[in-house]
């Protein structure tokens, strides 16, 4: 099962406004959603995610609340057209929680490098790029472009250059082979660093295929308008790219007089959780309040 991260902190902040409508946009399994809907009996739940397994497990997750929520497949940058169909034109709380959940890790989908599946990294099964394309269609400086600036890979032109020789003999298909190429070509002391030396290059494919970053830009900047005064946004990211795009936003609106950020540094997992939970420790989570 699928822990959420800075459980407690986030709903803390997003309900601390005693507000009655609030919008999960990565639903998951339904941790956070749970947590917010336990909160106060008034509360009413819409829940979005792109991931269809997802959502049946989180429907049933949440059966004793159905007669509270609502749930819809969707990619978030697209939250006001849920929020119209929905009939709402403004909530009290808008959540992000940008981490891939440990079921999607643990699926066949390719998420992960431990588990050798074929190359996926789809979160909507029903979007047509693939893992699998990018890797063994995209021309050479666009892959060194995307392991650069996704995955902050330092070795991203070594990595590039050997995935395209490799490719050259046979498609490179499954998520070992790919792990197998990137060790064949990153120096010895990468392969004892702290992280795996596949980490990063996972990372930036997966934030290609999904547009991972495209969406939260896009999804950040139609918040405003869709919060009712001192409604609570909150997002937990797990990597400076996305941290990065949610301090600059949060502090362009704050400049704008939009918004009043609530974490003057982001908020972080404590020693216990990262103990019980050591996916959590790159998570930072930063707040704001509708003007």
């Amino acid at each position: 099962m699928h822990r959420p991260v800075l459980l407690k902190e986030s709903v803390d902040i997003l309900t601390g406004n005693e507000g009655k409508i609030y919008l999960d946009c990565t639903l998951g399994l339904g941790g956070h959603a749970r947590e917010i809907l336990k909160r106060k009996k008034d509360i009413y739940l819409i829940g979005i995610d792109r991931d269809e397994e997802a959502i049946e497990i989180a429907k049933e997750n949440l059966k004793e609340f159905s007669d509270r929520i609502s749930l819809y497949k969707a990619d978030f940058r697209y939250f006001d057209e849920v929020l119209r169909a929905e009939g709402v034109e403004r909530v009290d709380g808008i959540l992000f929680d940008l981490g891939v959940s440990m079921y999607q890790l643990k699926s066949e989908r390719g998420f992960s490098f431990q588990i050798d599946a074929p190359l996926d990294m789809r979160m909507d099964k029903e979007q047509t790029l693939t893992a699998y394309k990018v890797v063994n269609t995209y021309p050479e400086r666009e892959l060194i472009r995307i392991l650069k600036e996704y995955g902050e890979e330092k070795f991203a032109v070594r990595i590039a250059k050997a995935i395209v020789n490799r490719r050259e003999k046979k498609p490179i298909e499954t998520t070992g082979e790919l792990v197998e190429v990137i060790m064949s070509t990153v120096p010895e002391f990468y392969k004892h660093g702290r992280i795996h030396p596949a980490t990063k290059t996972f990372q930036a494919i997966r934030i290609e295929v999904n547009r991972e970053l495209e969406s939260l830009e896009e999804a950040l900047y139609k918040t405003p308008e869709h919060l009712n005064p001192r409604g609570r946004l909150v997002v937990i990211s797990f990597h400076s790219l996305e941290d990065r795009i949610v301090k600059r936003f949060m502090k362009e609106k704050e400049k704008e007089g939009v918004f009043r950020i609530l974490t003057k540094k982001p908020i972080t997992p404590s020693e216990e959780e990262i103990r019980e939970n050591p996916a959590s420790r790159s998570a930072k989570l930063r707040a704001a309040e509708r003007v």
